[in-house]
């Protein structure tokens, strides 16, 4: 159980990338004051979390209502995270989990940039609601499973509060090369991760390969 704990943590750390997102957050709070960043980060976790548990509740219910069937979606879901990793191993930001141009310029006019795009589509954006509901769409509804799965990305969106809370010091301790380095090592670990789906998915469509 510890183990499988470790591996739903590692693997919504690296499609997260909370080090990595240390820039965004910096850029889209510049002029806030440390209260301000505080609340902006709490509020983008706790809205990040609302997100993510709504799927890994009603996980079961979009397989059945759609017809789609868990080996399907670990496969599609496989490609899209895998997608993301190679953006990450050349260091460089996805797009499917960094804001549009249009969107930074719309955060930088409101007050309010916790819910899109710190929430949406940076903390909670489709690879990791991709991961939520590859970790969850059993056949069976197994509550434990689902306990830990719940634990795994509440874990990450606490770590990722507590960054983007001291995001200053962090970059400056770690810098550019130091980022680099941590986004290509999880960029290299989500291709694991996601050339495993990818497998278990096919196995699963194609049992007699």
């Amino acid at each position: 159980m510890v183990s499988l704990l470790l591996k739903m943590t590692v693997s919504f750390f690296a499609v997260m990338n909370p080090i990595g997102n240390i820039p965004i957050f910096i850029s889209l709070t510049n002029g806030y004051s440390q209260q301000q960043k505080k609340h902006t980060a709490r509020k983008a976790a706790i809205v990040s979390l609302c997100i993510l548990t709504v799927f890994l509740v009603l996980g079961n219910f979009i397989f059945s209502l759609f017809g789609i069937t868990i080996h399907a979606f670990r496969v599609a879901g496989g490609i899209l995270i895998f997608g993301i990793a190679y953006n990450l191993l050349h260091a460089k930001t996805s797009n499917a989990q960094t804001p549009h141009s249009s969107e930074k310029k719309e955060a930088e006019e409101k007050e309010d940039i916790s819910i899109t795009p710190l929430a949406l589509p940076i903390m909670a954006g489709p690879g990791t609601i991709a991961t939520v509901m590859a970790h969850t769409g059993s056949s069976s509804f197994d509550i434990s499973h689902l306990i830990l799965v719940f634990i795994g990305f509440a874990l990450v969106l606490a770590l990722s509060y507590v960054l983007f809370y001291y995001s200053t010091p962090v970059i400056n301790k770690l810098g550019q090369g130091g980022l680099n380095v941590v986004t290509r090592l999880m960029g290299l670990i989500l291709a694991v991760i996601s050339i495993q789906m990818i497998a278990e998915g096919i196995k699963g469509l194609f049992p007699h390969l």
